[in-house]
């Protein structure tokens, strides 16, 4: 005999899950800036709510107990990208290289580009 309750894995209403937190986080600035590619996209038509929410629930148990709100979505938002043909993995995968050998900080990035006269967060940034 199957126990199924009716509910997916990632619905958590009812459950225990201890004291919610109460207080206050300042943002990451990537995280800010995942929040604003979220909504840019949304309003380019690229891609609806439950369309964010859909990639989310896909993502399976692991991701929600592994991955941040914001890496969840961030993959989500890349997830609908590569489905609505935005970019292929290809050409994900060879600008995060490009991104990736400019160094892991914005000060190595700004010290590759002033030594290959580009300006930092440039047009091909």
């Amino acid at each position: 005999m199957h126990d199924f309750d009716g509910k997916r894995w990632h619905d958590m209403g009812g459950a225990e899950a201890g004291p919610v937190p109460r207080d206050q986080h300042d943002f990451a600035l990537w995280e800010k800036r995942v929040d604003a590619l979220v909504i840019l996209c949304q309003q380019a038509g690229l891609f609806t709510v439950d369309g964010l929410r859909r990639a989310l629930e896909d993502m399976g148990e692991e991701a929600f107990e592994t991955m941040t709100y914001y890496e969840r979505w961030i993959a989500a938002v890349n997830q609908n990208l590569l489905e609505q043909g935005t970019y292929t993995p290809e050409e994900l995968g060879t600008r995060m290289a490009e991104v990736a050998a400019r160094g892991a900080t914005y000060g190595e990035a700004q010290g590759a580009a002033s030594r290959d006269g580009a300006a930092p967060g440039g047009a091909d940034g």
